[in-house]
């Protein structure tokens, strides 16, 4: 590989990236996962160390689960989610952590995985580590996932059904309830796991994600959801049987051999989930401001994740800059992260904002000829 000339290329074809720098704090964000603006809030954070002494908490775990001696803070936590979900749970480092250290454990060149044709990288990745064949099925189609099912599962000694509850750029759903149906159906053994990583917070009952609200959360055999979104904090969790739970401790990778999260943040992450858990009119208020972004983008469809496609790497970042210069940070995704030819801008809504927001928002892209309505129905 010839580094100057891969960098060149990405140049040229506007897919460069670079970090950007700290942010002066006068544009209004709609690029973080923050979706319930919790990140942000003061009072939260003085709550927080009012019932637990800085002195006293410890900054690192110093060493993976397995060999930690501090486990309090992960095992409280974990006792919360499980209370929460009526099932174990795991802690992981990070939704990366997750998927890929507990989809290559799951596979192996025995199990069929059949995944929704637009699931997170980190899945891929999971994937193709596993070393396990794998199908993919049109995105939400769940007749296509079933033809699959029907001309391949027979040749398996297990199959492995993998989507995301709420997908992470075009901030569209699944029915949880047809995938359910899927793996009831299928011949061969079938496990069905739910990354929920954007559902989190924000869907269901108590922010618990759409497989909680569908009622089939014990026909879901892996949830995953993390902490690091709409959770204001880090890392992710599992939620699994025992029996699960117990295989994952002892064969996922990126469990065993990684130094576990500073147990600061697992208390954090305790802390924060009792109280989105009551938060309905943070949830609500997201949900308004959806459908306000939905009629601004001329979408049918509502969701605190909204992509106005562009279609071209260089005008996605030119329309970037623009909207900037009139006060709003909104990024652009490009290739490898979407397809060639679906470069967009990605709308990530937050409860801290406001419909005023919303409006302006409107207006900026309005004086950018940029149609309302074209680019959102094309996503």
């Amino acid at each position: 590989m010839n580094i100057n000339e891969t960098l060149s290329q990405l140049e040229n074809t506007g897919n460069y990236r670079h970090i950007p720098g700290e942010d002066n704090g006068t544009a209004v964000d709609m690029t973080s996962n923050d979706y319930l603006g919790l990140a942000s809030r003061r009072d939260l954070r003085e709550e927080f160390f009012a019932h637990h002494a800085p002195g006293d908490m410890v900054m690192s775990a110093s060493a993976s689960r397995l060999l930690g001696l501090r486990q309090n803070e992960f095992t409280s936590l974990e006792r919360l989610l499980s209370d929460c979900y009526g099932r174990e749970a795991l802690l992981m480092n990070s939704g990366y952590h997750a998927n890929v250290g507990l989809i290559q454990a799951l596979a192996d060149k025995r199990t069929l995985i059949v995944a929704d044709k637009l699931v997170h990288a980190s899945i891929i990745d999971g994937i193709r580590l596993s070393g396990a064949p794998f199908e993919r099925f049109r995105h939400n189609d769940y007749d296509h996932l079933n033809r699959i099912l029907d001309s391949k599962a027979g040749d398996y000694s297990n199959v492995l059904i993998v989507a995301e509850s709420v997908y992470s750029m075009d901030g569209d759903r699944s029915d949880i309830g047809r995938l359910a149906e899927a793996k009831r159906r299928c011949k061969t053994n079938a496990l069905l796991y739910i990354d929920e990583a954007h559902a989190v917070g924000v869907e269901g009952p108590g922010g618990l994600g759409l497989t909680a609200a569908s009622g089939l959360t014990a026909e879901t055999d892996i949830v995953i959801g993390t902490l690091g979104k709409a959770l204001a904090s880090t890392g992710a969790y599992a939620v699994m049987s025992h029996e699960m739970r117990e295989f994952m401790i002892n064969r996922a990778r990126s469990l065993i051999f990684s130094t576990a999260l500073p147990p600061i943040c697992a208390a954090w992450s305790e802390f924060i989930i009792r109280r989105s858990l009551g938060m309905d009119s943070e949830r609500r208020k997201l949900a308004e401001l959806s459908r306000l972004l939905a009629d601004t983008l001329g979408c049918d469809e509502a969701s605190h994740i909204r992509p106005l496609i562009v279609g071209d790497p260089h005008k996605a970042v030119e329309l970037s800059h623009h909207l900037l210069d009139d006060g709003f940070k909104v990024l652009p995704i490009r290739t490898p992260t979407v397809p060639a030819g679906t470069e967009r801008l990605r709308f990530s809504l937050s409860a801290s904002l406001d419909a005023s927001d919303i409006k302006r928002l409107g207006e900026s892209l309005g004086r950018h000829n940029v149609r309302e309505g074209g680019a959102g129905n094309e996503a």
